[in-house]
């Protein structure tokens, strides 16, 4: 096709009919067009006649010159009087046309007042930018909420670990406070400590060192011996995986407190999100709380070993078993008032004796240790008499510590009849174990605890023991439960002791002072179990 053949045949169309080059100007137009608006004449630029937004408008174009079938589109029109008029438009490339830039052969129909016809292209494109804007909002939006939700989670973690070092008392449990919670605080997947177990708890003595927990790999040991997951030694610090398959190291960052360095933190797995400044401010809280239960540990053992101390070493008689056992409290630092012992008093007679100074602390301590003292001087005088013993210890207390109070059990075993003599005052009742499992309080001797009352007339009870039973003397401790009667501590020992058949003594005592190994017990535990000799 010619031009003059295209302006032929769009003479006789009653539409404006035009062919637009791509830069937008009018390269043939149809007597219609003219009619339309004069400004629609070859030569024109449509763009300086089209009154919509120029980049819409060259937007349709570019759609019009790529596609060989009509494309629809929309201009509109100011005329002289400022009257808009809207045309709907159908577009295709001219393939006749030959050129030099290519052309666009437009066909345009008026929309009249009554004519409902929506210009689909422009409400294409404005749909399409509105649904671009509002994806654009949504993936915005759901990019926040993300980080929201992972800065939520990393603060949950962190006050998980916090809470579970701040409740942890021992480095025992630090370790598993640090197992549990830290790989989720640090986004990692696996935490290890590499610990200098004497310096995390300072020996009692050279040579002392405690032992290693899960989680905890001791740096102090020989290289033939530490864990391959550790430097073998102390100031290295490569640190390589330590179980088969784990994910490499990325951090290794030192626990130091109180100017002590304490070991390593080696964090395996580590993902990208986990900031190092966050990871050594997680390193700094764990080395705080290793600190602080290692100091626990150590004043524990100190107390722990003060209090060993002050009991008395047993003596041995010929005949007679004994086995004794001490555990301190599970939540106290300080000595304690409990007290044992054992009194070889003449051929027939074997005295024992229990105790608890009501308190903790030195003053306490001292006070055993002078009861202790004070009754090795009072039995050889009257030793074959409880109510006698007691009466005088209470004299003592009441001259060298009018404001203390002690509870105490003392019994008297006669060889030649196998007859128990004993008084209690306010102490617990001692637990006679038979052969069978079945056991007895001796409980019908009760008198008021030591101290508080002067001159009192204690009361005595007697026994006769079989050849195969078994005594056992314990302090409060054992039995005593926070929000809980005493009466079922004592239903526990005798259930106890049904379960206790055939054990030697030692492994008796074992069993009665960790037959609830998961309680807390507040108070000191103290046992002292005998067998006697056979007539």
């Amino acid at each position: 096709m010619t031009l003059a053949l295209f302006g032929a045949i769009a003479k006789l169309l009653p539409h404006p009919v035009l062919l637009c080059g791509a830069d937008g100007r009018i390269l043939a137009a149809n007597p219609a067009a003219a009619r339309c608006d004069s400004r629609l004449v070859p030569g024109a630029l449509l763009f300086d006649v089209e009154s919509a937004d120029a980049p819409l408008l060259r937007t349709h174009l570019a759609a019009w010159l790529r596609s060989g079938t009509p494309v629809p589109g929309a201009l509109a029109i100011k005329d002289a009087d400022g009257r808009l008029r809207r045309f709907r438009c159908h577009g295709a490339r001219a393939q006749w046309w030959d050129g030099p830039i290519p052309a666009a052969q437009l066909h345009m129909n008026p929309l009249e007042g009554a004519d409902q016809f929506v210009v689909l292209s422009q409400q294409v494109a404005a749909l399409n930018r509105e649904v671009a804007f509002r994806r654009s909002l949504e993936t915005e939006r759901a990019r926040l909420l993300a980080a929201e939700q992972a800065a939520r989670a990393r603060l949950q973690h962190l006050y998980a670990l916090t809470a579970a070092l701040a409740a942890a008392v021992t480095v025992t449990q630090v370790c598993r406070a640090v197992q549990d919670t830290a790989p989720a605080a640090l986004g990692a997947a696996e935490v290890r400590l590499l610990l200098h177990s004497t310096l995390v708890v300072p020996p009692l003595e050279p040579g002392d060192r405690p032992r290693a927990a899960a989680g905890w790999t001791d740096l102090d040991l020989p290289a033939s011996i530490a864990s391959p997951a550790s430097p073998a030694s102390p100031g290295s610090t490569a640190v390589t995986a330590s179980t088969a398959g784990a994910e490499p190291l990325e951090l290794s960052l030192p626990l130091e407190a109180d100017g002590v360095r304490l070991g390593r933190l080696a964090i395996h797995g580590a993902g990208q999100g986990t900031a190092p400044e966050h990871a050594t401010a997680v390193a700094q809280q764990i080395a705080q709380a290793l600190r602080r239960a290692g100091l626990h540990e150590h004043e524990h053992q100190v107390s722990e070993h003060l209090q060993m101390s002050l009991l008395p070493h047993l003596p041995s008689i010929a005949g007679l078993e004994t086995a004794t056992c001490y555990a301190p409290g599970s939540d106290l630092l300080s000595v304690g008032g409990d007290w044992y012992d054992v009194y070889d008093i003449d051929a027939e007679h074997i005295g024992l004796t229990i105790g608890d100074v009501a308190g903790h602390g030195l003053r306490e301590a001292s006070v055993m240790a002078q009861i202790i003292a004070a009754l090795r001087s009072i039995v050889p005088n009257c030793g074959a008499l409880p109510v006698r013993v007691l009466d005088e210890l209470n004299a003592f207390l009441g001259r060298y510590h009018p404001d203390g109070m002690a509870t105490a059990c003392y019994l008297i075993f006669h060889r030649p009849t196998r007859v128990l003599t004993y008084a209690a005052a306010g102490h617990p009742p001692p637990l006679l174990i038979h052969a069978d499992g079945t056991s007895t309080y001796l409980d019908q001797a009760v008198n008021p605890p030591l101290g508080p009352i002067r001159g009192f007339a204690y009361r005595q009870a007697t026994h006769t023991l079989a050849e195969d039973d078994t005594l056992l003397l314990y302090t409060d401790g054992l039995i005593e439960r926070r929000r809980e009667v005493i009466t079922d501590g004592l239903e526990r020992l005798t259930a106890s002791a049904r379960t206790a058949v055939g054990l030697d003594l030692a492994d008796l005592c074992d069993r009665f002072l960790n037959h609830q190994p998961d309680a807390v017990f507040p108070d000191d535990r103290a046992l002292l179990a005998a067998r006697f000799p056979h007539t």
